[in-house]
């Protein structure tokens, strides 16, 4: 009751406030209570919010005044311009698929996968587990959890071929989510200046750390099957490149897949040019059709620096990563990690060891590659029927995307405001080339919010290729 007398006395005066001239006093306390029919504590309540909101003022001993409110002076920052100089990289600015968009929209950009192809029940278990455990108030060693590094570990050494030394919990450090991975292998494995090959197109976020290191890329062109070995070793010689990033299962964004031969020859060129292969394996749980088989399984001499993310599969609130990697390369990976941020949380770590340890989330893991099979063959069929413009050249056999090309004459970014004034957000492909794009493409999300909707969605992206 206090409350709402409170607010109602606050809402008055403010009216009162409002045609009142600057320095005009207010009535007593006592004046108020009577004038409201509230007590003086509710009234000095009231007083209170309005003065929190600059619209009084209190003379100790004279009154309360209206205060006098001043034209705002624009702040002037221009100072930090010469202070800062010249950017050392420009700013890409937020990419399509961090944007956050109002509920009603059809999502087509998501990068994370929706809320119900999470193991959310899991999580929440997860949670509350970890904030009992002795997680909550110690500090993990730098480089994990030893029970997280040895799950990581022996998820790489199930798949390891019989002839490569297995890796050993040693070999991995545990990373805040898969980004903070790329930004330190660009620094530790290659520098300021030097030349790292990629796959074009690729991750947008690669791009951007390797970007923010200010190493040199280097696009090698890459399609539905992966890229040319021939192509491959061409930039290493030519570039005397020492780091080759790369996505050898469900490319974001191509969704491609490298055979087993590609993964070979692709290997063996690196192991010739006495380089590193930099291998994102963000999707290792989100097969579909086929089941990936890193290519760190293969590799027996540490070219293959190997990258797991548990972010898009486990929580995107749980941004726990692993690197693994061997001899000097873990040393300096290690060191680059401790100097950026010390350690990852113990509490987020046992909670995703928590999730990945339980029987449950194996059986999760089944379900999501029949859900995400549905989700996809959904939104080719969608696009089939209302936006035959779009061409899907290659179908993933997992991931998240399908990687679409529309008519050379599109005007993307006309199209993009178009769709999403019609209730579409899309990526604009441009953001996954590290160089100028070869023709106007969209990364279409199939594991976004309401399945049900991507029929309405083909229809209004149909509708504007053809002109609205």
């Amino acid at each position: 009751m206090g409350d709402d007398s409170g607010n109602r006395i606050a809402r008055e005066l403010r009216a009162w406030i409002s045609t009142a001239p600057p320095g005009a006093q207010l009535p007593p306390t006592r004046v108020l209570a009577t004038r409201h029919q509230a007590g003086p504590v509710t009234v000095q309540k009231a007083l209170r919010t309005l003065a929190g909101q600059g619209l009084i003022e209190t003379r100790p001993g004279v009154g309360t005044f209206v205060r006098a409110v001043r034209a705002a002076r624009p702040a002037d920052y221009g100072w930090q311009t010469a202070a800062l100089r010249s950017p050392a990289a420009p700013s890409p600015g937020m990419p399509a698929a961090l944007r956050s968009t109002p509920n009603d929209v059809i999502a087509f950009h998501s990068g994370f996968p929706d809320r119900e192809l999470l193991p959310e029940r899991l999580v929440r278990a997860a949670l509350v587990r970890a904030a009992r455990s002795d997680a909550a108030l110690s500090r993990p060693p730098a480089a994990g959890l030893p029970e997280l590094q040895a799950w990581f570990a022996a998820e790489l050494r199930a798949v390891t071929a019989a002839d490569v030394p297995p890796p050993t919990p040693r070999d991995v450090i545990v990373l805040p989510g898969s980004q903070s991975g790329l930004s330190a292998a660009f620094r530790a494995l290659a520098g300021p200046g030097q030349p790292v090959l990629m796959e074009s197109p690729t991750y947008w976020g690669a791009i951007q750390a390797a970007t923010r290191a200010g190493v040199r890329i280097v696009p090698v062109p890459s399609g539905g099957e992966g890229p040319d070995p021939e192509e491959v070793s061409r930039a290493f010689a030519e570039t005397g490149a020492r780091l080759f990033y790369a996505q050898p299962n469900y490319a974001n964004p191509t969704g491609a897949q490298w055979s087993p031969e590609r993964a070979r020859q692709v290997l063996d060129v690196v192991r010739t040019h006495g380089a590193f292969l930099l291998e994102d394996d963000w999707a290792r749980d989100f097969g579909i059709t086929t089941t990936p088989t890193p290519l760190a399984a293969s590799d027996e001499s540490g070219h293959v620096v190997h990258l797991r993310s548990l972010t898009k599969s486990v929580s995107p609130a749980l941004r726990v990563a692993a690197i693994v990697a061997r001899g000097a390369a873990r040393d300096r990976l290690l060191a680059d990690r401790a100097a950026e941020s010390m350690y990852v949380s113990g509490l987020l770590q046992a909670a995703v060891l928590d999730v990945v340890t339980q029987p449950a989330w194996e059986r999760h893991l089944r379900g999501l590659r029949t859900q995400l099979r549905a989700r996809r063959d959904l939104l080719v069929a969608s696009l089939a029927e209302h936006a035959p413009q779009v061409l899907v050249e290659h179908v993933p056999a997992g991931g998240l995307h399908l990687w679409a090309r529309l008519p050379d004459d599109t005007d993307l970014s006309r199209l993009i405001a178009d769709c999403e004034a019609a209730g579409v957000v899309l990526a604009p492909g441009t953001e996954w080339f590290p160089a100028e794009p070869t023709a106007p493409f969209l990364r279409l999300s199939f594991a976004g919010p309401e399945p049900s909707r991507f029929g309405e969605g083909a229809r209004i992206l149909g509708a504007m290729l053809d002109g609205g």
